[in-house]
């Protein structure tokens, strides 16, 4: 699993548990609809530091709290360089 689908799976994830929707997280944190529909259909193949803080954001959470989740310890997760 690669960031960018630790990332979607965390967004899902949050989507659900906030009974939030994906048009409302993207005007909360800024991020434009294509963007996000890179993000979670997979065809972005890095996330940025600057994105993943403007979901935090959107969710109203630290950026630590985003990322404190079991997918992001997770030892088969591939990070490209």
């Amino acid at each position: 699993m690669t960031v960018n689908d630790a990332v979607a799976n965390r967004i899902s994830k949050l989507l659900q548990e906030k009974d939030m929707s994906q048009y409302r997280l993207e005007q909360e944190s800024g991020i434009q609809h294509g963007s996000m529909q890179c993000i979670m259909n997979g065809r972005n193949k890095t996330v940025t530091l600057s994105t993943v803080m403007m979901l935090a954001k959107g969710f109203r959470m630290s950026l630590v709290e985003f990322l404190d989740d079991e997918i992001f310890y997770s030892e088969d997760l591939e990070i490209e360089q």
